[in-house]
């Protein structure tokens, strides 16, 4: 039987019986996805790079020492890792995430509707600036579910599954997330 066939739980089995050549067919099968859930969030590739071999050096480690319990659930477990350690990173270094599409522009950018002036795209960098700067200032639990939400394209059971709690709470910080910035914005005065 090949590798691919094995699922998740199989490999790991194998894997935790000396076959350390599982650990690829296991790599092979989630880097996209945990990759870019980094990347989303961090939105730099060697940093994302590093994140990711930190996340799977935390996953070999945790599975040498006999801690993996999770049945059947390894790649929620990965990504719950790496979103940790993407957040521990932004405590570390206390600074919003720059919030760009696919291809790297700046999503704020892609807002404009017509042939501005130099006035309006003025006033679109300030309104840009000030909403990145409410973003930061919302508590961390809020600000963390509007970027995975809204920038990372992650549904709310996904966010609830990363975050480890129900999928209500999630959606409830998400409220209060916008609630505040709704505030932030009437006291600036931004429409």
């Amino acid at each position: 039987m090949k590798l691919q066939q094995y699922s998740d739980q199989e490999l790991i089995k194998l894997y935790l019986n000396g076959d350390e050549t599982v650990l690829e067919e296991l790599l092979k099968r989630h880097k996209s996805k945990i990759y870019t859930s980094i990347y989303l969030l961090v939105k730099d590739q060697y940093l994302a790079e590093d994140i990711f071999q930190d996340a799977f050096i935390k996953v070999i480690n945790t599975l040498r020492s006999g801690r993996y319990n999770e049945e059947g659930k390894f790649l929620p477990w990965v990504m719950r890792i790496a979103h940790n350690l993407v957040i521990d990173y932004f405590r570390r270094e206390k600074r919003a995430p720059v919030i760009t599409s696919a291809d790297g522009t700046d999503v704020f950018n892609l807002l404009q509707f017509h042939e501005e002036s130099a006035e309006d795209k003025m006033l679109r960098e300030q309104t840009h600036f000030d909403l990145r700067t409410m973003i930061h200032l919302l508590p961390d639990d809020q600000k963390e579910v509007l970027i995975m939400r809204h920038y990372a394209d992650l549904s709310f059971k996904e966010i609830a599954d990363l975050t480890e709690v129900s999928i209500n709470t999630a959606l409830g910080r998400m409220r209060y997330a916008l609630n505040n910035l709704r505030k932030m914005m009437k006291v600036k005065e931004i429409s």
